[in-house]
This record gives structure tokens, sequence and C-alpha cells, in this order.
């Protein structure tokens, strides 16, 4: 049986919560031990994150220790018997380092800039 997690994510964000909609249905099938949490509902202050730190990463709590990035994903893929490969292959030595590195200096970057621009734009609001 894998640990209780809960989920930390920016629900303002369409691409975001289509992933994590895609996780929900998952895990819920399976046995429900993960919880998902918005960021719009502002618990992010509960774990020290500002706005902008809570948008800018994906993140996990487990034991009570707040997890984020690739590391975070991993431990939502081990939830699921769909996702558990990628969370194995990830993992292994070379493939940690780089798909860290895509994450930290590609994906969240760029996902985090889509964010920033919806608030400018005035679209920064709960997805569906």
């Amino acid at each position: 049986m894998t640990r209780p997690l809960k989920v930390l994510y920016n629900d303002t964000c369409p691409i975001c919560s289509r992933e994590v909609d895609m996780y929900k249905s998952m895990t819920d099938a399976e046995h429900g031990n993960v919880t998902y949490c918005g960021l719009s509902t502002a618990t992010y202050a509960d774990y020290g994150l500002s706005a902008d730190d809570a948008a800018r990463r994906f993140y996990v709590v487990s034991d009570g220790q707040l997890v984020s990035g690739m590391d975070a994903f991993r431990m939502l893929w081990r939830q699921s018997s769909k996702t558990r490969w990628m969370a194995t292959v990830t993992g292994l030595p070379v493939l940690r380092q780089l798909t860290g590195l895509l994450y930290d200096h590609g994906a969240a970057p760029i996902l985090f800039a889509m964010h920033k621009r919806r608030e400018r734009l005035g679209k920064s609001e709960k997805q569906g």
C-alpha cells in the first residue's frame, strides 16, 4: 500500500488542471489515498509558500514533508499502477538528473511564465 499524499497544484493553470484531473481519475479509481488541493484555495500559505512560489512548481505533501518538482511527480506517479512505470524510469540515475533539469529549467519556468501572463490578462481563475 502506498502512503497518502496531498497534491498542491496550480488550479488556475488549464494545462496543470487537465493533467491533475487525469491523475485524480486514476488514483481515485485505484485506492483514493491521494487528496488534491488547488492553489486558488490559498492553502499554500500553510506550507510557507507565497502564491508565486506555489504556482512556480508542482508540490506534494507526504508525512508532513513538502516535496516539489520531479520528486513530487514521482511520488504521485507511484500512487497508480498506470503511472508507476514513469516514476521508475525517471528515477533511474542518469534520467533522474536529466528530467530534473528539464523540469527545473524548461517546463516549470515556461508554465510559470504562462501563469503570470494569464494573471496580467485577468484570466487567472480556477479551472473547471
